[in-house]
């Protein structure tokens, strides 16, 4: 939409005049049963610095009725355009604005998201404000610094329930009253409005035993499924040890996490009202990675109640820092927490997260942690790896330099200190400087400001009988990707170095046993490593053992000798998972064939216990076969893989995880006819494997890939749609039809995401995701020509997030030749791209060739 960014100078220049007090939001949400428009009026006041100044408050409105500044009424057509209200000849000192207009429902997941329950027919709102989109709901001055109240009244139909960040009030005639918020942000402003389900409990802990009141809310309709039990449990746990590593009281006077439908993200912290995608209610069995995941889902949100709600970022350039701190102390609490579940959660962490960092940091679209924020345009494009997974990544190491107990020391002090408050990263690293003694600034100069990533490589000589004569550890800085900004650097790295030998099991097999460990920085080039010296060479040696830094490390030739016979029977699950990361950043960067990578996998995925590498394998592999192989040998391929799968479904424990994730990785490539009737008889009931629970999730994949490959139709669609006529249901039945593998189902999907605009945030993703089928490439290449002719006025005409799903999801990332990349080439030649659109199809280009290099690897391998 023409006019709704904002530029950070903008951004400087309102922040210099304004000083925002208080707002008064009343909000009519009487007719949303029905949809459309919501009456919305926002008196807000605040203190201008200069008399006569003038300035804009930002509203994403169809209608504005009135405009009244200090009294005197503007007329809105002359100053509402372009989403702001022009705001001329402020009075110096205290200001009051009144303005009414008409807002609408979405249902793209921005601002006031309207949803309609299949089940009960009954409709459920929530807000998302992240990054711009309070704007959407009521006028306000959307800008992380100028922080105010805000106090909210709302209309609601009878028999609802309405949330919002303070406690919530008894209503009276339908009109639910909530006192003022302390000073917070707008982005993290929240209101939930509908007939939801609530399970209520408490929290009492600190130095004070204060009580606070949990809620957890959901529909009706997933109510059997609620586990809120565990949510509470593991709330409580999050409370507990953040109470005590940050010792500040918890800032709000209640916590509520309501689960919501048709959600963008993972979940999002409004003050006191998170919301979490409501996938996170389990309708049927899924692995303990999957509460695994929920669990640092819920913990991330918390954490961000003092780190983002309570002290918070000046501009968006610090959005890293929210996100990587709340990322970081997650997992840190899963790790920690007494009688967590997880306490291998670092596991976890390396090896789907720093995977996530990795690719992204060799996209040319790489950028330093610390990204130069210009406007809200480069922000909504900027919740990617390194904003997340990198950036917590870099805390883990800065909290092996400086200290655990000083880091969370410089945080204590750091919340005391700026309390209600916007911050810069030089606030926290003051804190820190202080609290640990370290001079931070050349740290943060080389790892916050400058962008790509490091390989580290061990350098190894050993005489006649096998000692080490000398060690060191090379320091690589490759070249940045083509497009990016700036210059690789090598930085200074805390790393562990482990040696691991193998040894009997007691059962006939071996194990790889850590033998010895050093820790170290590493600076420079070249690091030697005396303390290793005149030891035995060991079978391996591991760089950044324990994953205290951010670099691609890759193995000696006599250690990768050893994983590739022995990569399973690392005793702890790190090691595991840090070879195995190794191993898929070969394989995308041509160095390990596709094909080698599968056999590595197989050789060792049966003796891998940590069930969400098994998953991570499972996709990975998928992938190196239908992007990175060579297309003559990618069927051979998948027919091994297939069949592996086959066999360790059959081979595991009944009702395990692994037997659950083996069935879906089968499913997602059975071809040959005899795979395809074990898929539909395990439909319809008549094969069966011990143990294995085919309910209504697992029944979905299975009908959505006899869908894809021709072997159910509309009239088996509907039959399963029928057995679970759910919004869920609705969304995995659009995903079948839009996977079956004819020309007229993929017109279809075109016409419908493309050519129309109708479709939810939810429905439009399931849609894309059932037309994107990498059996299908034949079917799907007269596409490539299509998208190239209407994705940019998609840009302009859609909202932010309906465009990205369609920008990203219909990339022709599975016409993996040349020609794909001269028609993006063709493309990106136009010069009036929007730079964040540019950017998206630019990473997009960059998974072609990097396909196109790897298949050429695999090729020569073969």
């Amino acid at each position: 939409m023409p006019g709704t960014n904002l530029t950070r100078e903008e951004a400087r220049q309102r922040a210099r005049l304004l000083t925002v007090d208080s707002y008064e939001i009343d909000l009519d949400l009487g007719g949303a049963q029905d949809g459309g428009t919501f009456r919305s009026v926002t008196t807000v006041r605040f203190d201008s610095a200069e008399a006569g100044a003038s300035t804009f408050i930002d509203l994403v409105a169809p209608t504005v009725h009135e405009v009244v500044l200090n009294g005197t009424a503007l007329d809105p057509a002359e100053v509402f355009a372009d989403s702001r209200i022009a705001l001329p000849s402020l009075e110096a000192g205290p200001n009051e604005l009144r303005v009414v207009a008409d807002a609408a429902y979405t249902n793209s997941g921005e601002g006031l998201h309207r949803f309609v329950d299949p089940v009960d027919k009954q409709a459920y709102l929530y807000t998302q404000f992240e990054v711009p989109d309070a704007r959407r709901v009521f006028a306000s001055f959307e800008q992380p610094d100028l922080k105010g109240t805000f106090q909210f009244t709302v209309k609601a139909p009878a028999g609802w329930t309405v949330i919002s960040n303070s406690p919530t009030p008894e209503p009276q005639d339908n009109v639910w009253r909530f006192q003022p918020t302390p000073r917070i942000s707008t982005y993290i402003t929240a209101l939930i409005a509908g007939p939801y389900h609530a399970v209520h409990s408490s929290w009492q802990g600190g130095p004070d035993g204060r009580s606070v009141p949990l809620g957890i809310y959901c529909r009706p309709s997933l109510a059997e499924h609620l586990d809120a039990d565990a949510i509470f449990e593991v709330t409580r746990q999050g409370f507990d040890w953040f109470q005590e590593k940050f010792d500040f009281a918890y800032p709000f006077e209640k916590y509520d996490q309501l689960f919501v439908p048709e959600f963008n993200a993972g979940a999002m912290e409004n003050a006191g009202a998170v919301t979490i995608r409501d996938q996170y209610v389990f309708r049927s069995k899924v692995t303990d990675a999957a509460y695994e995941m929920r669990a640092e889902t819920l913990l991330h949100e918390l954490a961000h109640m003092w780190f983002g709600d309570l002290v918070t970022m000046e501009w968006w350039n610090d959005l890293w820092l929210n996100e990587s701190f709340a990322t970081y102390t997650s997992i840190a609490c899963q790790a920690d927490a007494p009688d967590s579940r997880w306490p291998h959660s670092w596991t976890s962490f390396a090896n789907s997260m720093k995977t996530w960092a990795y690719r992204q940091d060799q996209l040319p679209s790489t950028h330093p942690i610390m990204a130069e924020i210009n406007d809200l345009d480069d922000v909504l494009v900027n919740f990617d790896g390194i904003t997340y997974a990198k950036g917590a990544s870099v805390l883990k190491q800065l909290v092996a330099y400086v200290g655990v107990d000083e880091f969370f020391a410089g945080v204590q002090a750091y919340f005391r200190r700026h309390a209600w408050g916007n911050t810069r990263l030089a606030d926290l690293l003051g804190a820190l400087e202080e609290t640990s003694g370290r001079d931070l600034k050349a740290w943060s100069k080389a790892w916050l400001e400058t962008a790509g990533i490091n390989i580290l490589r061990p350098e190894i000589s050993v005489d006649d009988s096998g000692v080490i004569t000398s060690f060191a550890v090379r320091q690589e800085a490759p070249a940045l990707p083509p497009g990016a900004k700036g210059e690789a650097v090598l930085r200074p790295h805390r790393i562990a170095i482990g040696t691991y030998e193998l040894s009997p099991d007691g059962g006939g097999g071996a194990k790889l046993v850590r033998t010895n460990r050093v820790e170290l920085d590493v600076d420079g080039g070249l690091t030697e490593v005396p303390q290793l010296v005149g030891a035995t060479r060991p079978d391996v040696v591991l760089l950044n053992d324990d994953d205290l830094s951010y670099a691609k490390v890759r193995l000696d030739d006599a250690s990768l000798a050893t994983v590739r016979d022995h990569l399973g029977d690392f005793t702890e699950s790190l090691p595991r998972a840090l070879v195995w990361a190794s191993a898929w950043d070969m394989t995308r960067d041509g160095e390990l064939a596709a094909r080698d990578y599968l056999e590595l996998v197989l050789s060792g995925i049966t003796k891998e216990s940590d069930i969400g590498v098994v998953q991570s394998l499972h996709r990975q592999v998928k992938l190196a076969i239908d992007l990175y192989a060579d297309p003559a040998w990618r069927e051979t391929g998948l027919a091994r893989w297939t069949s592996a799968a086959l066999e360790q479904l059959r081979a595991a424990a009944p009702g395990s995880d692994h037997q659950l994730a083996w069935t879906r990785a089968f499913a997602a490539t059975a071809r040959t006819p005899e795979q395809l009737d074990l898929l539909a008889g395990l439909l319809d009931g008549t094969e069966t494997i011990d143990g294995l629970a085919v309910d209504t999730e697992l029944r979905w994949s299975l009908l959505q890939r006899l869908a894809a490959t021709g072997r159910a139709h509309d009239q088996a669609i509907d039959a399963e749609l029928a057995l679970d006529p759910t919004s869920a249901g609705e969304r995995h039945a659009a995903t079948a039809r839009a996977a079956r593998p004819t020309p007229e189902a993929k017109a279809e999907v075109w016409a419908s995401v493309v050519e129309d605009d109708k479709l939810a945030n939810a429905v439009q993703e399931a849609v894309i995701d059932g037309f994107v089928q990498t059996d299908q490439r034949e079917l799907l290449a007269p596409y490539t020509a299509k998208y190239f002719a209407a994705v940019k006025d998609i840009w302009k005409s859609r909202s932010h997030e309906i465009a990205q799903q369609i920008v990203l999801g219909l990339y022709p990332a599975l016409q993996v030749s040349q020609g794909t990349l001269d028609a993006t080439d063709a493309w990106l030649a136009d010069t009036d791209l929007v730079p964040a659109l540019r950017r998206l199809v630019v990473e997009s280009r960059a998974g072609v060739e990097r396909a196109l290099k790897a298949q050429a690897a695999d090729a020569a391998a073969g």
